[in-house]
């Protein structure tokens, strides 16, 4: 069980800045008030942020939750891990980073994830029923959420009718949807079915401004992994094709529309995938782009705390208060004056226990 650790003269990010040096108290697994009877650590005016939360990764072996939370991602959202026996391995993971799943995606019978190795048959979708059985199956699994893939029309991906069922059948059981989206055409579908979700941006051209609109009147939330996107365009399949600012202004068009953004990479090592992306490390890569697009840091450290802790439901966590997860980051510099310093890990805490950064000796 994790011990009491009293951290003194911290500057703790509230949502908006850096707080006056104050003490935070880890006590076990949450954040505790009594710094009675702790190991005392004098942090010296560092900054203190809540574990960042990776709202798009896939997760293949432990390994993974270990290297995520190295690089300060104490919680990641996978968007598709199969079967249910890796799942299940993957939650007696210990002394990591923490996790939630879509399980098994719903896809078309054409496009690019039908023709990705290992995929099983069970993904595909044609009919609003099979949608609906999908969502059976994925609630008897015990998922937090449902994951649907959007293509453009005629590119084998699942139907409107297929795609809106699943929406429905997934918010009747009380889950919330990601759906998949990296073409204009297929964003507007994902727009159009009603997700809570759009992850990525499309790689080939702007969201319509209708789609925009519609977005940020329905509250829908875009997590635009962008660092997924500009490795396709750079290194993958669709390399000197389209320009990487391109994504960027993209991601501009909707933070200026008002449109709630989420920090997500899509990190991967899995093969087959569109373009390789590092678990953890990605994510700092993540908040660099999102300046280029116009948030300010406390927008980007929010969309990787606070506000995706909120849009997911994780309530114990993303902010650091007394009695929520000690899930912690201590930095050397200020994110707030300058986003690169989420890179200058000092010390890890996932439920308490603490964990070594990346690129530090154990």
């Amino acid at each position: 069980m994790a011990a009491k650790t009293v951290l003194r003269n911290v500057r703790v990010f509230d949502g908006n800045a850096l707080t006056e040096p104050r003490t935070v108290v880890i006590d076990g697994t949450v954040i505790g008030e009594d710094p009675g009877g702790g190991r005392e650590i004098d942090a010296d005016g560092a900054a203190l942020l809540p574990g960042l939360i990776d709202t798009h990764v896939h997760l293949q072996v432990p390994e993974n939750l270990a290297t995520l939370a190295s690089w300060g991602v104490t919680t990641g959202l996978d968007m598709a891990c199969w079967p249910v026996e890796r799942v299940a391995a993957l939650r007696e993971v210990t002394g990591a980073a923490d996790f939630r799943t879509a399980g098994l995606p719903a896809i078309g019978p054409g496009g690019n994830h039908a023709k990705m190795l290992g995929m099983p048959e069970e993904a595909v979708v044609l009919t609003a029923d099979d949608a609906r059985r999908h969502v059976e199956a994925r609630v008897a699994e015990g998922v937090d959420y449902i994951k649907g893939v959007a293509e453009a029309p005629g590119e084998g991906g699942l139907t409107a009718e297929a795609l809106g069922a699943l929406v429905e059948a997934a918010r009747e059981h009380g889950l919330k949807t990601v759906v998949h989206a990296v073409a204009p055409g297929a964003y507007s579908m994902a727009v159009a079915s009603g997700a809570d979700f759009v992850t990525h941006v499309p790689l080939t051209g702007p969201i319509r401004a209708e789609d925009i609109a519609a977005m940020k009147a329905a509250r829908q939330v875009a997590i635009p992994t962008l660092t997924m996107m500009e490795g396709i365009l750079t290194t993958g399949r669709l390399a000197g094709r389209f320009p990487v600012d391109g994504l960027v202004r993209t991601l501009a068009d909707l933070h200026a529309a008002g449109v709630e953004i989420l920090a997500g990479t899509d990190a991967n090592d899995q093969p087959g995938a569109p373009s390789p992306v590092r678990h953890g490390e990605s994510l700092h890569h993540e908040f660099q782009l999102m300046a280029r697009a116009g948030l300010t840091t406390a927008e980007i450290l929010r969309s990787a705390t606070t506000d995706a802790a909120r849009a997911f439901g994780l309530t114990d966590r993303g902010a650091v208060e007394p009695g929520l997860r000690a899930d912690l980051v201590l930095l050397d510099g200020d994110p707030v004056e300058d986003i690169s310093a989420t890179r200058a890990i000092r010390s890890v805490w996932c439920a308490g226990t603490e964990i070594t950064p990346a690129g530090k000796d154990s």
